[in-house]
């Protein structure tokens, strides 16, 4: 039996369901491609409290991708689900994206990384110095074999005075770029900062000044990683964009109708995926797209469809705290010795939070263990001094 625990404090029960039982694929994964945006495991007696250097726990870390090579997909490091500004600093950074890319060559991976201008510590900083930290993270990724993902900027979106001035920065730092880079177009559920990215806070304005700067540099641009959460808005986008250049979706409310697209009915063409959820997903992910490959567009939603739900639950408002979910996965799972997280964020969701996040993964089959996180979840209970007494018996 698995035990939850309500709003109001009370602890119910429900069935534990059974192993998923996928099987991981004997070949490239064909009809889609699809990175899960990777979180980083920290040192468990490491001083990862708030405002603290990372300490990162290298082993469990690039573990954790090595595993998910293993079930086809690929891994996006060092973006907002490595806790890239909520955690993880600059020195970190590049550490992990040194260390990523070089497992990706072991295991014949596929990996992209994220390129910004975090590093600088100054709050405001010129249009020039934006264009030049952009392109120090962006040679340093370059130099590592990894693929670029040229993310949104909180500099840029602080001295910007219109669409003109992104039109600029994009201009130069892809001019700059020795391989095709993936944009990344973050909302601001996921990042309040960024109100008004690509010069409006409307999303038709905006994304018709992002489809200019890929339309004037399409040589440039492998893909668009689209993170607003709005279905409507990643569709509008998708079928304009130049022959060639993928749309990854990054929205974690509505990847299956996206991603199935025309397979299921849902559009005239499919997304692809970089995605947060898939980190806490993956085996469940990989076997979806194993039915597309298969030609089961049916087995594909019965497989993906229940993980919607806990998705969004993942991703709940405030929705930036959606790593503490994926990090609390993986330790139910097993790749993680310890629920814990760099800069403290284990902290920053309730029980009764993760306890539907529990009871979600077990109805979607995301529990890879079930025994195991059962174990896990009812010692948290416990732990946290929740009255289970001759219950959990």
């Amino acid at each position: 039996m698995l035990h939850l625990l309500s709003a109001d404090g009370v602890v119910s029960r429900t069935e534990l369901s059974a192993a998923p039982g996928f099987a991981k694929p004997t070949a490239p994964l064909q009809t889609r491609v699809a990175y899960a945006a990777a979180h980083v495991v920290p040192v468990t007696w490491g001083d990862n409290t708030p405002g603290q250097p990372a300490q990162v726990d290298w082993d469990s870390t690039l573990a954790f991708r090595r595993a998910v090579y293993s079930w086809g997909l690929g891994v996006a490091d060092a973006m907002d689900t490595a806790q890239r500004n909520m955690g993880l600093d600059a020195a970190a950074t590049r550490e992990l994206i040194s260390r990523s890319a070089q497992v990706a060559r072991e295991e014949g991976g596929s990996v992209v990384v994220g390129v910004n201008t975090d590093h600088v510590e100054a709050e405001h900083i010129s249009l020039d110095e934006v264009i030049g930290a952009y392109k120090e993270q962006l040679h340093f990724t370059e130099d590592q074999g990894a693929g670029p993902v040229l993310m949104a900027s909180r500099h840029l979106a602080r001295v910007a005075e219109g669409a003109d001035d992104y039109r600029r920065v994009y201009r130069e730092v892809l001019q700059s770029a020795t391989t095709p880079v993936v944009l990344h177009w973050l909302g601001t559920a996921f990042d309040p900062s960024l109100e008004g990215y690509f010069g409006s806070s409307d999303w038709r304005e905006a994304s018709a000044v992002l489809l200019e700067i890929i339309g004037e540099n399409v040589d440039k641009v492998s893909g668009v990683k689209m993170s607003l959460l709005n279905a409507e808005s990643e569709v509008s986008v998708r079928e304009r964009l130049p022959e060639g250049v993928r749309m990854f979706t990054g929205d974690d409310f509505n990847y299956v109708g996206l991603i199935g697209g025309d397979t299921v009915g849902q559009g005239e063409s499919h997304s692809d995926a970089l995605l947060g959820a898939f980190a806490a997903l993956t085996p469940v992910a990989s076997a979806a797209i194993q039915a597309l490959d298969a030609g089961d567009p049916a087995r594909y939603l019965e497989i993906l469809g229940p993980t919607e739900e806990l998705s969004r639950q993942i991703f709940a408002a405030p929705t930036f705290y959606y790593k503490t979910g994926v990090a609390f996965l993986s330790w139910l799972n097993g790749h993680q010795p310890a629920f814990q997280m760099v800069g403290g964020l284990h902290s920053a969701r309730s029980m009764p939070h993760l306890s539907r996040i529990v009871e979600l993964a077990n109805a979607a089959h995301a529990l890879e263990q079930p025994e195991l996180a059962a174990v896990r979840w009812h010692g948290m209970l416990r732990h946290n001094g929740i009255d289970v007494a001759g219950v959990l018996a």
